[in-house]
């Protein structure tokens, strides 16, 4: 009794696991090329850069970064700033070929980012894992990386 009782918990954790994950904020049968160009076309016509944000649904730091930019003063300084566009690595076997485009951002984990211009000339990528803590970091951090990555970029793109 006590074993079946450990079986249908376990059952019930690994269905709330993948539910969560095929509900989570990566797109896991997205066309990414697609997904990408079509950010590449609003910004040209927008003029804003494109940020480019790598991620997973079973990485708890890309759920995390995922709700803080959905802060409002976060949200804000997105929609202002940059076209968005999330790309999903799986485990790290999916897209490699658009993070290695983008300077391989997610070298060193993910959650990563990559910004770049509507004329695809790359202005920032995270090198070092910025992002790969997402969990530890406030709205208000996550909001301060982004007012310096805009920075960043605009003196990238000068």
């Amino acid at each position: 009794m006590l074993m079946k009782r450990r079986l249908l918990l376990l059952a019930a954790t690994l269905a709330t696991t993948l539910a969560t994950a095929a509900t989570g904020p990566y797109d896991e049968s997205a066309d990414a090329q697609k997904d990408v160009q079509r950010a590449f076309e609003t910004a040209a016509k927008s003029q804003r850069p494109v940020l480019v944000i790598f991620g997973a649904n079973w990485c708890g730091d890309c759920r995390a970064l995922d709700t803080a930019l959905k802060a409002p003063a976060n949200a804000e300084l997105m929609a202002k700033e940059f076209v968005v566009v999330k790309v999903d690595v799986g485990n790290f076997d999916r897209h490699l070929d658009i993070a290695e485009r983008y300077g391989n951002a997610i070298k060193k984990g993910i959650p990563a980012a990559a910004v770049v211009s509507p004329k695809q000339e790359l202005l920032y990528t995270t090198r070092g894992g910025e992002l790969a803590n997402a969990r530890k970091m406030s709205d208000t951090g996550v909001y301060d990386f982004f007012r310096d990555v805009v920075a960043t970029a605009a003196k990238a793109g000068k």
